[in-house]
């Protein structure tokens, strides 16, 4: 079972901790498998430097540990779920992996609900529902 991670969950995950963050220490310790794509970490990258004001040396950082515990995919379909490009890059990016879930905080993404059986829920849902299995 894989997930995807929308750009707000992992700038909050890098940030400030939390629930976020638990899901990247499940994917290090390999109990959660998250697919990501190149047009995800160049959105996370470029929020980190333009929000947040973090220098090339640590985006880079970032970008090896990600790839020690991501699973890099290429997306081959374009949709339009929403209105955003850059969520549709979300979507994307969770069909190209095989997704069974898309983790957000996006409004837009979570009235969607589901996409092509791809389950769409905020990271305290999806965490507790973990708890239930």
């Amino acid at each position: 079972m894989s997930v995807t991670l929308d750009t707000n969950i992992y700038v909050s995950a890098v940030n400030y901790n939390g629930l976020p963050y638990r899901l990247l220490e499940m994917a290090r310790a390999g109990t959660l498998q998250i697919d990501i794509s190149d047009a995800i970490e160049r959105e996370l990258f470029r929020i980190l430097r333009e929000d947040f004001s973090w220098d090339g040396n640590r985006i880079n950082d970032l970008s090896q540990r990600l790839r020690k515990f991501t699973n890099l995919v290429t997306p081959t379909e374009t949709v339009r779920a929403v209105d955003d490009p850059d969520d549709d890059r979300i979507v994307e990016c969770a069909l190209a992996g095989g997704s069974t879930h898309i983790i957000t905080r996006d409004k837009d993404l979570l009235r969607l609900g589901e996409y092509k059986g791809i389950a769409i829920l905020n990271d305290r849902d999806y965490l507790e529902l973990g708890r239930q299995r």
